[in-house]
């Protein structure tokens, strides 16, 4: 009789798949490893079938564990650990955040200007208008219950580097357990609700009382989780940030709705 033993790895890629506002920040290829056996090996291993490795006495049989699939590169280092300021910006677990909402340039058709915001809460979806058919998109987290929402036109008036977190009186009624220990508001840090940046929504020349903020919980981006306002991971918010200054329009489609991206 003889004895063939046929070892393969195989490592497959995977898919990698609250608001409290008033102040300023809140609160917060292919890949085959198959190994090949020597020729006289694997062709006698090609002619029988493959058997099961026995079990040793008293032990249930072993099974082989698939090694967890690299991350993507490019996305690692976009969602990496960094220093900000005073404050750890915390890496973005890959696998908590369905790969669709990480952040890339995608085709866009609008008649928005270039620097145009445009939030789409049934996609999940914030756009940067590029033009030229092109936008960056962000994934981002939206209010968990659609009355909550902001919708329509507004402007980015104030902008805020690790801003503190004040909850609003509706918010403090709606919820005093949560929220009035923080009635006097939360100073920015990696425990704020808002993240590490925010941007304040303006309409009419009065403040909305929602923001654009970062998150100390990323897998919640692509989900309905704050009290209205647009969420998005520390590392995406920072690059929102940095590429638009304040009078930028924003516009937010009503949750119901979405437009083709």
């Amino acid at each position: 009789m003889i004895l063939a033993r046929s070892i393969t790895l195989l490592a497959l890629p995977l898919m990698l798949a609250s608001c409290v506002t008033t102040s300023a920040k809140i609160d917060n290829t292919k890949i085959d490893n198959t190994l090949a056996a020597p020729a006289a090996v694997s062709q006698v291993a090609a002619a029988a079938p493959l058997a099961a490795t026995p079990a040793l006495a008293g032990q249930a049989p072993q099974v082989a564990q698939e090694p967890s699939p690299p991350a993507d590169p490019h996305y690692a280092a976009i969602y990496a650990e960094a220093k900000d300021g005073p404050y750890p910006i915390k890496a973005v677990n890959l696998a908590s955040v369905a790969p669709r909402f990480w952040r890339r340039e995608v085709s866009y058709d609008t008649t928005e200007k270039a620097g145009t915001i445009i939030v789409d809460p049934a996609k999940r979806f914030l756009y940067l208008v590029q033009g030229d058919g092109k936008a960056l998109r962000y994934g981002v987290g939206v209010g968990k219950v659609e009355n909550y929402n902001f919708e329509g036109e507004a402007v980015i008036a104030r902008k805020a580097v690790w801003p503190r977190w004040t909850p609003t009186p509706t918010m403090i009624a709606r919820n005093p357990k949560q929220y009035a220990r923080f009635r006097n508001g939360l100073a920015g840090g990696p425990s704020n609700p808002l993240g590490a940046r925010a941007l304040y929504l303006y309409s009419g020349g009065r403040d909305t009382l929602y923001r654009l903020h970062g998150t100390t919980n990323p897998s919640a981006i692509g989900t309905k989780v704050s009290s209205g306002c647009i969420r998005l991971t520390n590392q995406d918010i920072i690059d929102l940030y940095k590429r638009v200054p304040t009078g930028t329009k924003v516009i937010v489609l009503p949750s119901g709705s979405s437009r083709a991206a």
